[in-house]
């Protein structure tokens, strides 16, 4: 910065602390000369950025790129530019960043290696991640970690071997990959590394633990990250912690408090990081949708997808809660297909397609994503992975008749989210595994986890659960989508595999009245033909119930 003025000397200083609010009050005071030197221009934008003022951020690093490119500055400017990608990104404006990204590749070709150099290498992995080109990903991230410890750069360092052990994750190596952020989380524990890289290194260890369903390391560090976080409490980072934790607490039964950290991290991240703030109002519909707010999750999910953040699997379980079976199954397998090579989101989505092609009658879609689900939970082994291959084996075998099969993939199932202490997931097996007890001839175990099933979901507040919970212990007919009582008693036989003539013949109706009820049962639950009724007969306990 230009010396000679006294609030520029003390911005110097300020920045030299991390002090960003005075660095930002020094360089923007109403007595003081517009900073028009790049160096300043750089710490004003620095400031902003950590101040969460990201526009005034944006503008900053804009003129510092422009004044470092009229010096002749190449490396400058390129800095500049690689910044300037990162931040509109943020603000989710991929052209505009991609632009950026390029324009640094143009300014530091040909220039002796940097800092800049690795930065830019980190920069081009996550883009060849984002279009699944793995290895070239890999590549680039390892060559950037080459490059942070030829210069002893520990910042440049600790940022490559983040991204080189989200990327092993993703190839399926996850010891490797979480080798490497013990590596890089050494040094940001031990206080060497800058806040910017201590801050990205601790969001992306929670992310990729939030990949791989390792949600206990997962709470260990979102709380590390938070206490951290809070010594920075203007930037970014108490946001995306917020996020993290808002989903640790929901997946442990805390709904109230997830949806008040939600909400904050959307106020403190809608002006900054927008996918973020989407996965904000994700973790609304999330809680929305246990609670049976059904029209308060739209909603919240609708907002997650404007600001850029994929509302699945959650609007198709929602969409399958209200009854629209095809509207479900088309939503995930649209997700799904946009997810050809990235294993560990597929799993995210692939027990939603399990459900909602036993609901509606498509077994051997369930099958299918059945038997891939059981192929990752083999190849990562993280007990998440594991349990929800084993639930959506459990579910299908279930309908398919095998009831002692299923009986036991759904107490392994139980097991593992017993052990990660996953309350609604325990209890939402405890419902199958009654029904497959029940099946058997066990009445006692079926009643029992019946029983423990609607504690658990009364205690979380999810009422509507609870309610089918305890009619499905009575044997009661807790009728879903408004069936009556005779047309559940149609829908029992037809799934039975008696046709309408022998339903007619046993329940003394005409065969123009069955054809009639059968018409009706299938708009009420949203499917076309007599295999979906027979799977969402099973599915919904209702076989056992007549």
């Amino acid at each position: 910065m230009t010396a000679g003025n006294p609030k520029v000397e003390r911005a110097r200083a300020a920045l030299a602390r991390h002090d960003w609010p005075a660095v930002y009050a020094l360089l923007t005071a109403a007595e003081a000369p517009e900073p028009d030197d790049a160096a300043a221009l750089e710490a004003l934008a620095d400031a902003a950025w950590w101040l969460s003022k990201l526009d005034e951020c944006i503008a900053a690093r804009e003129r510092a790129y422009s004044r470092f490119d009229a010096d002749g500055d190449a490396r400058g400017a390129a800095r500049m530019a690689i910044h300037l990608y990162s931040n509109q990104t943020f603000k989710g404006r991929s052209a505009v960043a991609g632009g950026w990204l390029q324009r640094a590749r143009r300014l530091l070709d040909g220039l002796p290696e940097s800092i800049e150099h690795g930065t830019l290498l980190i920069h081009e992995a996550e883009v060849a991640n984002s279009v699944g080109d793995l290895e070239l990903a890999l590549e680039k991230a390892e060559r950037a970690v080459e490059i942070g410890r030829r210069l002893q750069d520990l910042d440049l360092e600790a940022d490559g071997l983040q991204c080189s052990g989200r990327l092993l994750i993703a190839l399926g190596r996850p010891a490797d990959g979480l080798a490497l952020f013990d590596e890089a989380m050494l040094s940001a524990v031990e206080g060497r590394l800058g806040p910017f890289a201590t801050g990205k290194v601790y969001c992306s260890l929670i992310s990729a633990c939030d990949e791989l369903g390792d949600f206990q390391r997962a709470a260990e560090w979102t709380e590390v990250g938070r206490q951290w976080a809070e010594n920075h409490p203007f930037a970014v980072f108490p946001g995306l912690c917020r996020v993290h934790r808002a989903e640790v607490l929901r997946l442990r039964g805390d709904w109230a408090e997830a949806e008040e950290e939600a909400r904050r991290a959307y106020a403190e991240l809608c002006d900054v990081n927008v996918f973020n703030a989407g996965a904000a109002f994700y973790e609304i519909g999330e809680i929305r949708r246990r609670l049976g707010d059904f029209d308060a999750a739209e909603e919240a999910y609708r907002r997650a997808d404007e600001l850029g953040r994929e509302p699945q699997p959650g609007f198709a379980f929602l969409r399958l809660a209200q009854g629209k079976i095809d509207a479900a199954a088309s939503s995930i397998s649209t997700a799904l297909a946009e997810l050809t090579w990235d294993r560990l989101a597929r799993a995210k989505l692939l027990p939603a397609q399990v459900e909602i092609a036993v609901a509606g009658g498509n077994l051997p879609a369930a099958r299918v994503a059945a038997d891939e689900l059981e192929e990752i939970a083999r190849a990562y082994g993280t007990p998440w992975l594991r349990a929800v291959a084993d639930l959506a084996r459990g579910r299908l075998d279930l309908i398919a008749g095998n009831s002692e099969a299923a009986s036991g993939a759904l107490r392994r199932a139980l097991h593992h989210w017993q052990a990660l202490d996953l309350p609604y997931e325990v209890a939402s097996t405890r419902v199958l595994l009654g029904s497959a007890c029940r099946s058997v001839g066990d009445e006692e175990s079926a009643a029992a986890s019946f029983d423990a099933a609607a504690a658990i979901f009364e205690r979380l507040g999810a009422e509507a659960d609870a309610t089918r919970a305890r009619g499905q212990r009575e044997g009661k007919a807790v009728l879903p989508d408004r069936l009556t009582a005779r047309e559940a008693e149609v829908l029992c036989l037809v799934s039975s595999g008696r046709t309408n003539k022998e339903v007619a013949a046993e329940l003394f109706l005409s065969e123009k009245t069955v054809a009639r009820h059968l018409s009706n049962i299938f708009c009420k639950i949203g499917v076309s033909t007599r295999a979906g009724a027979t799977a969402y007969a099973f599915e919904h306990d209702l076989v056992s119930r007549h």
